[in-house]
């Protein structure tokens, strides 16, 4: 059993969905949970795109302990066939739970996780290491507290560790001054950042759902306001990974995403710049009028855009240097834990059939520290909620002591057409066919998502009209 005290909590990070989840599991286990969360409200980084509809219904938005817990007061599960926003999934589910009797006193929220350590030691010290508590140094306030821990699980997420837009994993030159410029991955391009982009030339950076979400909301605007310019940057060949596998996913709105988006592209909504690798941001003399975005493109051409708005949608990484003084054994390429990356390694497959994987996979040489959720997936971009829902369930079963439970990891998820034995094929007939035809393949497993904080499964267009320029 990690650490010595056991009247100690175990710590979460993390009050988003896969933290929650966590924490009631714990509670079922007869463990004492302790969440904390920087931002001021559970959910803190859903909150921020609430507008979004995620394209995984219900049924795979909730865990199974959070919900036993929120039964109890009376709570109604929505309709589980039925697409949540982010704001839909805060309020009728991450609020009621976190606002629960069992969970309401041990969420404490406004309060940043700057450092975690074993009491006594640094990372060099081996000797008497194992079995020690965890210290989770905090600020609040102004305050630094000293939380002491008996296990810590990281469920922070990647929220807010935006990708760089240069290429090769460095900043391109100059992007440190588009400030003005710059949108986070999932703007309200319908709604609060409407005036942003009408009218004015958007260019979206990258292949993820977060991207597609993007440049249909732009190609719905375009619609409604002349002028509005689309143009899409991919550092592939071809965008055949997120166009996936349309009538054939297992999830119908996540291929009406890679649908809409194909006819976007093939109907000219959207300007597609393949294999384009971005060097250098120059600004305007005064800071007045379009960003200049330069860089290469297919067969080494050179390539500017000027653009009013530049749209990162490439990703996240993890933030481990708040536990730099606890040992872990990560993948040097994801930066997962290394018996997960394997599963999950996006260079072999898209998601692939990735196996259900609890604690054994997620255990590090400091025993009863986990990084669980998004985090657990490093720099995949892949993750379902549900994952994250049986990792903490596993975990949980593991520091309770029941060695079965634990090792008895088991996950329904939806088949999709986006996951294929031959995506290298695929995509190489995408690039062939102009970048906007599809390419058949041998289908298999259930697809995850370049996703934002909470691990939601992405996002799902609104009805539109059977139009290759409309896909809103």
């Amino acid at each position: 059993m990690p650490g010595t005290d056991s009247d100690l909590p175990v710590v979460v990070v993390g009050a988003g969905p896969v933290g929650l989840a966590a924490a009631a599991h714990l509670l079922e286990r007869g463990l004492e949970p302790l969440v904390l969360e920087a931002g001021a409200q559970v959910g803190a980084a859903v909150r921020q795109w609430g507008h979004v509809r995620l394209f995984s219904p219900w049924e795979y938005d909730v865990d199974a302990a959070a919900v036993r817990l929120l039964e109890r007061t009376g709570w109604e599960s929505p309709d589980r066939d039925g697409l949540p926003t982010g704001a839909e999934l805060v309020e009728a589910y991450l609020a009621p739970l976190a606002a629960t009797p069992e969970l309401a006193g041990r969420i404490r929220t406004g309060t940043r996780v700057v450092a975690v350590t074993r009491r006594g030691v640094d990372k060099t010290r081996t000797v008497g290491r194992a079995g020690r508590p965890y210290v989770v140094r905090t600020e609040c306030d102004g305050r630094v507290v000293d939380v002491v821990a008996r296990a810590v699980l990281d469920a922070s997420g990647t929220w807010g560790r935006p990708n760089p837009l240069g290429a090769a994993g460095l900043p391109a030159i100059g992007e440190e001054r588009i400030g003005p410029w710059r949108s986070g991955p999932l703007p309200d391009v319908l709604g609060a950042d409407r005036a942003r982009f009408a009218g004015r030339h958007a260019l979206v950076v990258g292949t993820g759902h977060s991207a597609a979400t993007t440049l249909l909301a732009l190609v719905r605007l375009r619609e409604d306001e002349p002028g509005t310019e689309v143009s899409w940057a991919i550092r592939g060949r071809s965008p055949a990974r997120l166009y996936g596998g349309g009538d054939v996913d297992g999830l119908p709105a996540r291929g009406l995403l890679g649908s809409e988006l194909r006819a976007a592209v093939a109907g000219g909504a959207v300007t597609l710049h393949r294999e384009f690798a971005i060097t250098s941001f120059t600004p305007p003399p005064g800071g007045e009028g379009p960003l200049t975005v330069a860089g290469t493109g297919r067969d080494g051409v050179a390539v500017r855009l000027p653009v009013d708005v530049v749209v990162a949608a490439t990703g996240s990484r993890p933030d481990l240097e708040v536990l730099r003084e606890v040992r872990l054994h990560l993948d040097p390429g994801l930066e997962a834990p290394a018996a997960l990356a394997p599963l999950i390694d996006p260079n072999a497959h898209s998601c692939g059939t990735v196996p259900p994987h609890g604690e054994a996979l997620l255990a590090h040489p400091d025993d009863g520290l986990y990084v669980v959720g998004g985090k657990s997936y490093g720099r995949a971009p892949t993750f379902l909620l549900a994952t994250g829902y049986e990792q903490v369930r596993s975990i949980a079963a593991h520091l309770a002591g029941d060695a079965e439970a634990a090792a008895r990891v088991q996950l329904a998820l939806p088949s999709t057409g986006v996951c294929s034995t031959d995506l290298g094929e695929r995509e190489a007939a995408e690039a062939a066919d102009g970048g906007v035809g599809f390419a058949t393949g041998s289908v298999h497993g259930w697809s995850a998502e370049e996703t934002p904080d909470a691990g939601c499964c992405g996002s799902a267009p609104e009805p539109v009209r059977a139009s290759p320029s409309r896909a809103g």
